[in-house]
């Protein structure tokens, strides 16, 4: 299921993967069901991420009888970077209750394609923990760089990011700069177009689901 596409990269290499990330880019697809398939596409994205989650065991009483019963145990940490991020994270959340979600609002620079930071809402300790981070697009990779460097520093040393389409160009430079952080993704698209852009992508992914384009 899991394909490394590139160093540190993987891709979630399955038929129903494939064909919700299709659906997700028919410029016919309207708001609800773009929301639905970021909904469906981000738990799909988190079965390969969790497989080395680390295991412990919980005493539960099931209607016949008690027993050990495996659970995670590891300290979740979900961090969305607004505003796009904001529905993989409400479908993390669902399966992962116990996860601590945090906000990180970054903005690029239409001009210098640069990520600009405006919001910002982190605990002050993220060591040990496992940090997700999620933005559907990894377009230039400016904005998921600088995000995971201000985990960084606060202590974040076990960071990966989820998407659902990335670019080489993106790929490159968040990698360059993080190459302790692992990269999951649904698909890896051609390139970026001169706007930044991903092609050929799915136009712009905040827009889509929050109908403000």
């Amino acid at each position: 299921m899991l394909r490394e596409v590139l160093p540190g990269v993987f891709r979630v290499d399955h038929p129903l993967v494939d064909h919700l990330v299709t659906r997700l880019r028919d410029k016919r697809t309207g708001t609800a069901e773009f929301r639905a398939l970021v909904h469906h596409l981000s738990v799909l994205l988190l079965y390969p991420v969790t497989e080395d989650f680390r295991r412990g065991a919980r005493r539960v009483e099931t209607p016949l009888e008690a027993g050990e019963f495996p659970v995670l145990d590891e300290q979740i940490v979900v961090v969305p970077i607004l505003r796009a991020g904001l529905g993989m994270a409400e479908a993390l959340v669902q399966v992962l209750p116990e996860a601590q979600v945090y906000h990180l609002g970054l903005y690029r620079n239409e001009e210098s394609l640069e990520p600009v930071v405006y919001y910002s809402r982190l605990p002050t300790d993220l060591r040990g923990k496992r940090v997700l981070v999620l933005d559907p697009m990894l377009a230039t990779g400016g904005s998921a760089a600088a995000a995971v460097s201000i985990l960084k520093q606060k202590g974040a040393d076990r960071v990966a990011l989820l998407g659902l389409i990335a670019s080489p160009e993106g790929i490159r430079r968040f990698r360059d700069r993080h190459p302790d952080a692992v990269v999951y993704t649904a698909a890896l698209d051609r390139a970026l177009n001169e706007r930044g852009y991903i092609v050929p992508g799915l136009g712009d992914a905040g827009d889509r689901q929050f109908v403000t384009g």
